[in-house]
């Protein structure tokens, strides 16, 4: 009889331990990253609501590249340091900083103007413009997206997950080395 009051005290012992390090696993740890991940969804959220574009995921963008859509997508990191080592094939560079960029300034935008811009991305303000940066929280992509908009551009997406979540997928990336 002791034995067995010995071993259910220790299994029910070690369910409790069970399931509080289950509670604690899933504790204050999963509630913070949960919110961290609610922050970031509404800031996303609010900049395309407020840059009048649309997004578009990673499974999307492929889709339409494997359809033949005619469209002009824009890497906005930086040439050397980004572009040059990996882009979604067919991507042409434009710099855009990640500080929101209300006006244009060409010390942001490595020298070009709004018409470089605006000739990067063709005479048609109907064609589907595709812009990225590197992540979800960089927001490169929100600044050129926002100008393409400024500047009459009708058909405006961003791909947040950029080439971070291009690579994740496992699609095929360009380089220039």
């Amino acid at each position: 009889m002791k034995t067995s009051k010995l071993i259910t005290g220790m299994m029910v012992g070690m369910l409790m331990l069970g399931w509080s390090g289950s509670a604690s696993a899933f504790g204050t740890g999963k509630f913070k990253e949960e919110l961290s991940k609610e922050q970031e969804a509404v800031k996303l959220l609010r900049e395309v609501q407020k840059g009048g574009y649309g997004i578009i995921t990673t499974e999307e963008l492929k889709a339409k590249m494997d359809a033949g859509t005619d469209m002009v997508i824009v890497d906005t990191m930086p040439y050397e340091d980004s572009y040059k080592k990996n882009h979604i094939p067919g991507a042409k560079q434009f710099l855009f900083p990640i500080a929101e960029m209300k006006q244009w300034d060409v010390k942001e935008t490595d020298g070009k103007t709004q018409q470089d811009f605006e000739q990067l991305l063709g005479p048609d303000k109907g064609k589907m413009i595709v812009i990225y940066c590197g992540f979800v929280k960089c927001t490169r992509s929100d600044n050129g997206a926002v100008w393409a908009r400024n500047l009459g551009y009708t058909n405006v997406y961003r791909h947040p997950g950029g080439i971070f979540a291009w690579k994740g997928a496992d699609c095929p990336v360009n380089s220039l080395k």
